[in-house]
């Protein structure tokens, strides 16, 4: 059995990130970046999940499915990190067609998949 351990890497981590987050949007929930890293090291791990959400954020965009990584949030402004592009519609609408999209309908995206969109925008 296989399991995300410190040694995983950021496309392996973005499968990890993607599982947590689509059950929080099935639940209209967001998360900080200091939750969601909880969640997945078991303890505060600031600075580390800016690429491994890179790797969500361009396969959304890849694959025409709405922004994942908008329910995640800094804990001070409330609002995703400075990379996160705010456009037409507004940050709120985003995130009400990540919460109405149906994630269960869509198979994960596989390490390979997300690495491929990660570097396609690198």
């Amino acid at each position: 059995m296989r399991k995300f351990n410190p040694k995983a890497t950021h496309p392996a981590r973005a499968v990890q990130a993607w599982q947590i987050l689509i059950g929080m949007a099935k639940n209209r929930q967001t998360t900080t970046y200091q939750g969601l890293s909880v969640l997945m090291f078991g303890k505060e791990a600031a600075g580390v999940l800016a690429q491994i959400l890179g790797h969500l954020a361009f396969y959304c965009m890849d694959n025409d499915l709405p922004p994942l990584t908008s329910i995640v949030v800094d804990k001070g402004r409330g609002t995703p990190g400075h990379g996160f592009p705010i456009e037409a519609p507004s940050l709120d609408q985003r995130r009400e067609q990540v919460y109405a999209y149906d994630w269960f309908d869509v198979y994960p995206p596989s390490e390979e998949e997300l690495a491929k969109s990660y570097s396609d925008h690198q």
